[in-house]
C-alpha cells in the first residue's frame, strides 16, 4: 500500500544549523532513504526549495488568483515528500518515526487514494460526451 508522506521543517533550522550539524543530518537522512530503497519502501519523493519561492493558486470570484509565498503561515513549512509503500498505516508510521528528518519537523502520513475507477469513469463519460 502506497502513502504520502509530508515532511514539514522551520526554515530557520537549515540556517540556525551549524555546517557540521547540517551535514550530518542530511547524510543521515540520505542513508535512511537508501535503506529504505532497498527494503522496497522509497517509492519517490523530493525536497521542495524554501518557502519563499512558493506561489500559492486559488480560484474565487470566477478568476485563479495566484499569490506569493505558501499557503499556511506556520512555523514549520512543506521541506518534501515521500512516497512510502508499507503494509498499512502502522508500518508507514514505524517506517518514518526512524527517519533522521523527523528530528527535525512533523510528518504527516495519508494513505494514497486509488483513482483508478474514478479515472475510468471519467474516460467513459468523456468518450460518451465526445470529449476524448
Amino acid at each position: 500500500m502506497k502513502f504520502i508522506c509530508l515532511g514539514y521543517i522551520d526554515p530557520a533550522v537549515p540556517v540556525t544549523t551549524s555546517e557540521k550539524e547540517w551535514h550530518a543530518m542530511v547524510d543521515s537522512c540520505f542513508a535512511y532513504d537508501d535503506q529504505l530503497r532497498a527494503n522496497g519502501h522509497f517509492k519517490g519523493g523530493e525536497a521542495l526549495q524554501p518557502p519563499n519561492t512558493a506561489m500559492t493558486l486559488r480560484y474565487a470570484n470566477g478568476r485563479v488568483v495566484v499569490t506569493d509565498g505558501p499557503f499556511a503561515e506556520t512555523k514549520e513549512q512543506l521541506g518534501g515528500i515521500m512516497i512510502l509503500e508499507a503494509r498499512d498505516l502502522n508500518h508507514a508510521v514505524e517506517l518514518i518515526s526512524k527517519h533522521p528528518g523527523a528530528t527535525f519537523g512533523p510528518w504527516e502520513i495519508r494513505p494514497a487514494a486509488d483513482l483508478t475507477e474514478m479515472i475510468h469513469q471519467s474516460e467513459v463519460r468523456r468518450r460518451q460526451a465526445g470529449l476524448k
